[in-house]
């Protein structure tokens, strides 16, 4: 019994906690789990797909208007390599760089503001100042993304042996498991039909100390990042180009 509850305890040790957070307040937590604190002070939450996408939960939807949108809907439109695109991250002023380095490799990229807009009293209005923004500008395609950063921590057999604060505080105590998920939407400005998709996820591990545990934090998510920004400009090339 003893040894039962010993190895429970152990147990309950091992994992300190888990947080979330989004690719546009990405900065170190801290030891802020359940409910990580904001690193971001510019960061004001996200937009919607409802808002971007121009959709209404609202409105009194029939079935002939989604059988109407159905016959309408003309399928995937082909984009050529070089053509312009408005690309935007939700919650960000401005995309990651790497994501607008990987986009400029298949598309001319313009990009716009992310953050929401407060007070908007229709969900399509928004959407249509959107893509009204993007026709004056000659932009024939809007694509929008949002990702999330997950991460849980576990403590390391070191950390109850680590004796000397200064060689203690050197020593690898935590090892991190995070992963990123993204969601891409491929809008056309002229019509206004879209199409979303989800690039793979990605995950990885990182030991740290007590001194470099923010430097480690922000590399992994540097390096997760540039990861995922890449398969999603790849798999928006794969898709829509011709």
């Amino acid at each position: 019994m003893k040894a039962q509850l010993g190895l429970l305890l152990s147990l309950l040790v091992l994992v300190v906690g888990c947080a979330t957070r989004s690719i546009s307040d990405s900065g170190y937590p801290g030891h802020g789990y359940y409910g990580a604190k904001q690193s971001n002070p510019l960061y004001k939450g996200e937009i919607s797909e409802f808002e971007v996408l121009g959709v209404d939960p609202d409105s009194n939807i029939t079935d002939d208007d989604i059988k109407k949108a159905f016959n309408e809907n003309p399928g995937r439109k082909l984009l050529r390599k070089g053509d312009p695109v408005l690309l935007i991250q939700s919650g960000a002023m401005i995309p990651d760089q790497v994501m607008i380095e990987q986009m400029e490799k298949s598309f001319s990229v313009t990009v716009f503001t992310g953050v929401p807009e407060k007070d908007k009293k229709e969900n399509q209005s928004y959407s249509k100042s959107l893509r009204l923004s993007a026709a004056k500008a000659g932009i024939g395609t809007i694509v929008v993304y949002w990702g999330v950063l997950e991460s849980g921590i576990e403590d390391l057999a070191t950390k109850s042996v680590s004796w000397f604060p200064i060689i203690g505080s050197a020593v690898p105590d935590e090892a991190q498991k995070m992963r990123i998920r993204l969601k891409v939407a491929v809008i056309d400005v002229r019509s206004g039909q879209w199409e979303i998709f989800t690039p793979g996820t990605i995950d990885d591990k990182s030991y740290s100390g007590r001194f470099n545990r923010e430097h480690s934090d922000q590399e992994q998510v540097a390096a997760l990042k540039a990861a995922a920004y890449e398969l999603a400009a790849e798999g928006i090339a794969a898709r829509f180009i011709k």
